[in-house]
């Protein structure tokens, strides 16, 4: 008789960086300075217009993002249009709009409408509203090039779900302020936030978009304003770039 495998189990990530008594306080400074009133919650009509815009966002301008999903609006009535028009249409189109990557999205969006055409039998998301939180994520990164963070975003701003998606200003600020280890990426990043704040949809949206603008504005890759910081003194890394600040 073959003895059984013995079985592994992950240990949380939260309990290998428990929260930060701070967090809490971290949230409200950056809700007051950044969102003090988030918006009503709302669900989008298609999410599949919202998981598109999404994919043309990677590594672009929110303004290209918006040109090139109006463009490909105008140039195609409904996704089945793109679908029949192929990659290479779809290049094109993003193309004329401006912005990079456009064959690798293109190549991106056409493929989701394939598989989705091909298990789904049509083009829509629409019964996503319908379903739990943990089947949308299953069904999203199930399409080709939808990661976590993509399937994040779907969630929390098209399906009005309490996601967590973690980018680049959110992970530099994670690990400023030492929440998480320094070795850890953004999926790990995004984990975490996910097992350690509130499920609330209103929580997280706000505490999304608020750290993402205090990254663009203050906590800056390169030279952060950490004399104009709300959050200078609950920071660990503040006292380091101040004292590498000119002058001193």
């Amino acid at each position: 008789m073959t003895a059984a495998r013995p079985r592994f189990t992950r240990t949380p990530l939260s309990e290998q960086a428990p929260p930060s008594p701070a967090l809490p306080e971290i949230a409200r400074r950056l809700a007051e300075r950044y969102l003090p009133t988030p918006p009503t919650p709302r669900q989008a009509a298609e999410p599949l217009d919202g998981l598109i815009s999404t994919i043309l966002s990677q590594q672009n301008t929110a303004p290209i993002t918006r040109r090139q999903f109006a463009g490909l609006k105008a140039a195609y009535p409904g996704w089945e249009a793109a679908l029949a028009d192929g990659p290479d249409g779809i290049e094109a189109v993003l193309k004329a709009a401006g912005g990079g990557l456009s064959r690798i999205k293109a190549d991106y969006i056409w493929n989701v409408l394939h598989q989705l055409e091909e298990t789904r039998g049509g083009l829509s998301l629409k019964d996503t509203r319908r379903m739990n939180d943990a089947e949308v994520r299953a069904l999203l990164q199930s399409l080709p090039g939808v990661g976590m963070k993509t399937a994040s975003c779907v969630l929390l701003f098209d399906l009005a779900r309490p996601a967590m998606p973690v980018d680049t200003h959110i992970w530099r600020l994670a690990r400023r302020l030492e929440l998480v280890p320094g070795s850890w990426n953004a999926v790990k990043v995004e984990q975490w936030f996910d097992e350690v704040l509130p499920r609330s949809w209103k929580g997280r949206y706000t505490f999304h978009v608020a750290a993402i603008r205090h990254g663009r504005e203050t906590c800056k890759a390169q030279r952060p304003l950490c004399g104009e910081c709300v959050l200078r003194e609950l920071c660990p890394s503040a006292g380091i770039f101040l004292s590498e600040a000119p002058g001193r």
